[in-house]
């Protein structure tokens, strides 16, 4: 005698299917059959959040923006079944840069957080900080200049900045961490809201090894980040700029955008673009 199925049970049995083909089909999406770095500049407003996944899919998250516009704009960028992200940098203590972090701990299993240590005095600051320890497993790691984060095959971040001198800084943009991006002949250069001092010291340090495809502008877009010697130093192909639309603060400032075109660098913006994601082969980059 055969045996029958129950309607029910045939119902969840091509549910379990259709969703098991479903995770395949994104898995396929996710895996390109040329490993690829690929890097968004994610559209949260007056702020910063960049999205970095490796070629081997290590995910990487610099920076949270003020409120829930990460958590908004991050499934467009990793696919609504990514649920965890290896790595989170808190570039410094400021409101644009860390008050959507406690929600993104909240919806993303994170394994590890890298901050500049440096201390700040906000109600964003406070959230942040009670919520990392709930998070379990959670390493915190202090960045200092030398450190290399491995991002899969062959692909890294450098930490360029701060170095051990961050509880003498008097401002928390001077504790900016810089990373400086690379896989294969591609490079990105995310400068956080370091200021010119600190992009002077950098020239003075590495000079021409600054030398990057794209260049996320210091602080927006303000003028007192972006000058001309970094720029010189730095000699991108495109500038990205992250900051909100009719900002109170008139991002990006006209001095840089003068400095940027001077350079020959091409402007792109958040404000006109919304997310704005980059792929590289390791060859060339390309805009998506």
């Amino acid at each position: 005698m055969k045996t029958r199925i129950p309607y029910p049970a045939l119902v969840l049995l091509a549910l379990i299917l259709l969703l098991a083909n479903a995770y395949v089909g994104v898995y396929i999406l996710r895996t390109p059959a040329t490993p690829e770095l690929k890097v968004s500049f994610l559209d949260v407003g007056q702020g910063d959040s960049i999205l970095i996944e490796g070629p081997t899919g290590i995910e990487m998250l610099v920076d949270g923006g003020k409120d829930r516009s990460a958590v908004r704009e991050l499934p467009k960028v990793m696919g609504p079944f990514d649920r965890s992200i290896d790595l989170m940098v808190a570039t410094h203590p400021d409101a644009d840069h860390i008050g959507g972090l406690p929600d993104v701990l909240s919806r993303y299993q994170v394994s590890t957080i890298v901050e500049s240590g440096r201390e700040g005095d906000s109600s964003f600051v406070d959230r942040l900080n009670n919520a990392v320890p709930r998070e379990k497993g959670l390493v915190q790691v202090l960045a200092r200049s030398g450190m290399r984060i491995h991002l899969g095959d062959g692909a890294y971040a450098d930490v360029l900045h701060p170095g051990n001198n961050v509880a003498k800084l008097p401002d928390t943009n001077d504790a900016s961490i810089v990373l400086r991006v690379v896989y294969g002949d591609t490079e990105f250069m995310l400068t956080g809201d370091a200021p010119s001092w600190v992009e002077d010291r950098l020239v003075n340090e590495y000079d021409e090894a600054l030398r990057s495809d794209i260049l996320k502008a210091g602080h927006h877009g303000s003028k007192t980040s972006t000058n001309a010697a970094f720029l010189e130093a730095v000699n991108p192909d495109i500038v990205v700029v992250s900051a909100g639309k009719n900002n109170s603060y008139g991002h990006p400032h006209e001095d840089v955008v003068t400095r940027i075109f001077a350079s020959g660098a091409a402007l792109i913006s958040t404000i006109d673009r919304g997310t704005i994601t980059f792929i590289s082969d390791g060859k060339e980059v390309v805009q998506k």
